[in-house]
Formats: structure tokens, C-alpha cells, sequence
């Protein structure tokens, strides 16, 4: 069995960079720290820290015990908010990017303060993650972008995507190889874009790649290529392609609402509010 001090102070260590620094976070002694450092290391058997002066960094054993220490170390603090408050407990939620910028933030905030035993955690990332940690149970609800037409779903909301240019700045439509714009490999727009340019038969290549929605929307903006965006996404200094440009409309995506096996009664309370949430969007653009 792992001891939960020991991965405390060893997660201590990697984010603070140093004992010193950990020590203050822990509140225990440096040499506290590193004593526990290394019972953990005699404990799994390995090396966990590269130690270079003042500068401390995680061995390759390290880097890979540090995700599950920091999982556990999660786990047992819900199960002790679960036993403190029997009517509060955690939420894990998984959110698109764009969506953290919607009104769904609102939402999020109402729901919280009407719940305030229950502690929310919300988490914006790309929608093949979300859908992954959902799957490994690092989530307990998610809404992510999928292809349309997906099953099993608490709630969907059907979207529509458009090919984007800068309105100030527009790409040249005619290019030999058109300058894309999206975000990492596995993003569902960049392989639907890359699909779509490829299936014209015309050449493409990335020109800004950015894990981030701002820098995205700030990239279209300034004229460097173009992207594929949700109608939400769009923004006053961005100008839609249509296929009159020669730029069809994208296979039709879908935002999907799905809650782990094992959701708490809290999680369900939530996922009501998120589908009553799409129901309206869909309402709105029907």
C-alpha cells in the first residue's frame, strides 16, 4: 500500500521544484520531506527525483508514478468530502474550451452556489481527452464534440461548424496549399478539415497549430489561415466561407452529454441541468 503522506509530499516536491519550497506546503521540515522522499523511493523501488543542487526534477519512474499519486491523492480527498458531508461530495465535469467562455458558465456558477457542500470541478480540454478520462473514470460527467448521429448520449446538441477567414486580412482561397489553422493531431475540426481539403483534391498545410481557442480565434483574426469554428466560436473580426468560396460545409458535429457508470446522485442533478441546457440550445436553433 502507498502511503498518501509520502505521495503528498513527493507531489509537493515536483510542483514546488524544490524541498524547500514543499516543505512550506506541507508544512513539515525539509528534512521531514526528504526523509519521506526516500521511504517512498525504498517503498515502489525506485529512483523518483534527479536532485542537481536546489534544482529537483522527476526521474522517468518519477514522471510516471506522479499522474496515479496525484489521482489517489484526489480520490481520497472526495471520499473524505463524500464522509464529511453526506450530501455534498465532488463533481468532476469535462467541458469543451469553447464553452468555458459560453454561457454555460453561468450555469456552472448557479449550480454551485445552490449546492454549497458539493465542490465542482470543472475541467475545459479537447474533446478526445475529455471522452478519454471520462472512460478511465478520472471523470464523472463530460460534454464533448463527437460526429453526429453517436448513441448512448444523457442529451446531444446538434452543431453546425463553418470554415473561417479573417475579415480584415482574408486568405487568398486560391493558394496552391491552403495555410491551416486548428488545434493539435486529434482535434475532430482539424481531421474534418483536413478530410474535406483532401477529398477537393487541394493541398493544405498546417500554418498555426495552438492548444488554446484564444490564440485560434486571434491566428483567423490576423489573417495566418483558416480554420474550422464552431458558431459560438466566431467572432466580429472572422468572415464565413461558403461553398460559393469553394469551402462546402463540414459533416455536421454533435456536443454529447455523458456521466460515468457510477454517477452520484449529485452528478445526475447536474446532468439534468446540462440536458435541460442543450434542450433549449437545440430549441433556440431550430
Amino acid at each position: 500500500m502507498l502511503d498518501l503522506e509520502l505521495l503528498r509530499s513527493f507531489v509537493s516536491v515536483v510542483e514546488a521544484g524544490g524541498f524547500t519550497r514543499a516543505s512550506e506546503r506541507v508544512h513539515r521540515t525539509q528534512s521531514t520531506v526528504s526523509q519521506q522522499i526516500k521511504r517512498l523511493e525504498e517503498d515502489v523501488g525506485q529512483v523518483l527525483l534527479h536532485r542537481d543542487g536546489k534544482d529537483v526534477r522527476p526521474t522517468e519512474a518519477g514522471e510516471r508514478l506522479l499522474s496515479y499519486a496525484r489521482r489517489l491523492l484526489a480520490l481520497a480527498e472526495e471520499a473524505r468530502d463524500v464522509l464529511r458531508e453526506p450530501d455534498g461530495g465532488a463533481v468532476r465535469l469535462g467541458i469543451p474550451e469553447d464553452f468555458a467562455a459560453y454561457r454555460l458558465a453561468k450555469l456552472l456558477g448557479a449550480f454551485a452556489r445552490s449546492h454549497p457542500n458539493l465542490r465542482l470541478d470543472v475541467r475545459a480540454d479537447q474533446s478526445k481527452n475529455l471522452a478519454r478520462d471520462l472512460e478511465r473514470g478520472e471523470l464523472d460527467l463530460a460534454l464533448y464534440k463527437r460526429e453526429a448521429g453517436g448513441k448512448d448520449a444523457i442529451a446531444v446538441w446538434p452543431e453546425e461548424v463553418h470554415w473561417v477567414t479573417s475579415k480584415s486580412h482574408p486568405v487568398d482561397i486560391n493558394v496552391p496549399s491552403v495555410p491551416l489553422i486548428g488545434f493539435p493531431l486529434g482535434c475532430l475540426y482539424r481531421a474534418g478539415a483536413i478530410h474535406a481539403l483532401e477529398s477537393a483534391g487541394r493541398a493544405w498545410h498546417m500554418s498555426y497549430s495552438s492548444s488554446s481557442l484564444a490564440g485560434i480565434q486571434a491566428a483567423v483574426a490576423a489573417g495566418m489561415g483558416l480554420s474550422i469554428l464552431s458558431e459560438m466560436s466566431i467572432q466580429s473580426d472572422h468572415r464565413v466561407l461558403t461553398a460559393k468560396d469553394g469551402f462546402a460545409p463540414i459533416n455536421r458535429t454533435e456536443v454529447a452529454l455523458m456521466a460515468a457508470p457510477n454517477a452520484t446522485s449529485a452528478t445526475l442533478r447536474l446532468a439534468d441541468r446540462l440536458a435541460e441546457f442543450c434542450e433549449d440550445v437545440q430549441a433556440k436553433a431550430a
